[in-house]
């Protein structure tokens, strides 16, 4: 019997631990790629106390989309038949830290959109000859609207949105699911220091996250009721929301 596999990048930040961990439960091979060994070494040992078959890790720098290639085919022979691919990576500023810096600003786009975009096409390309799997990639609620305060962020979650849309309907038709996940504030050092209303824990996120794979879902709003608080502010009249400082 052929044992599932998960390959998760970006798979020290919060979430992707979250997720890593439920999939360990379940006996699967996880391939881990992060930048910083000691976390990633740290991980793969708890993953394989909670049961995961096998656990592979590369350190990479996910900005440098040179070493993308690598990256797949390195997942790709540890894995064998890829079944789930989880892009976690990304960065958070609040806008004031990078206003006055323009090259800040880029930054984060290098590692939240660029990086991500790179990577997501490649892992498709590489399911396709297998005719199965996801590609699932975690963007945001901020990505629905640009907010004042968090506009750069929220542009780079909505060009990866963007992008997974495409991306599903181009690959659905040859069985590749690509799921885009809307989480709002998550529970995650990411979020240390922030204040935010509606923080979620990641055990929750993290199973959402685990059950719309299962299901094959394109787009998932986690918790749920995002999806119904981000339907009323993208009804908001735009002279109105302007006025609004969040």
């Amino acid at each position: 019997m052929r044992i599932s596999s998960i390959v998760i990048i970006g798979a020290t930040s919060g979430i992707a631990q979250g997720v890593a961990r439920l999939y360990a439960e379940r006996g699967w091979k996880i391939f881990l790629v992060a930048r910083n060994a000691d976390a990633l070494q740290a991980m793969a040992s708890d993953l394989k106390s909670r049961g995961a078959s096998d656990v592979g890790v590369l350190i990479a720098d996910l900005c440098d989309t040179t070493r993308h290639g690598e990256i797949v085919s390195t997942a790709s022979r540890f894995s064998g038949n890829i079944d789930v691919v989880l892009i976690a990576h990304g960065v958070l500023k609040n806008q004031q830290e990078i206003d006055n810096d323009p090259n800040a600003m880029l930054k984060v786009f290098d590692v939240n959109a660029v990086s991500t975009i790179s990577l997501m096409q490649r892992f498709a390309s590489a399911l396709e000859p297998q005719k199965s799997g996801t590609v699932a990639v975690i963007s945001s609620v901020a990505g629905e609207r640009g907010r004042r305060t968090l506009y750069t962020y929220g542009a780079t979650k909505a060009a990866v949105s963007h992008f997974a849309a495409g991306l599903r309907a181009r690959y659905l038709p040859l069985g590749i699911n690509i799921l885009n996940i809307k989480p709002g504030p998550v529970d995650t050092p990411m979020m240390a220091g922030r204040t935010q209303a509606l923080i979620a824990p990641v055990s929750a996120v993290a199973r959402d996250i685990v059950r719309a794979i299962d299901s094959r879902k394109g787009v998932i709003y986690t918790p749920w009721f995002w999806r119904h608080i981000m339907t009323i502010i993208k009804m908001i009249p735009e002279r109105i929301f302007v006025k609004i400082n969040f």
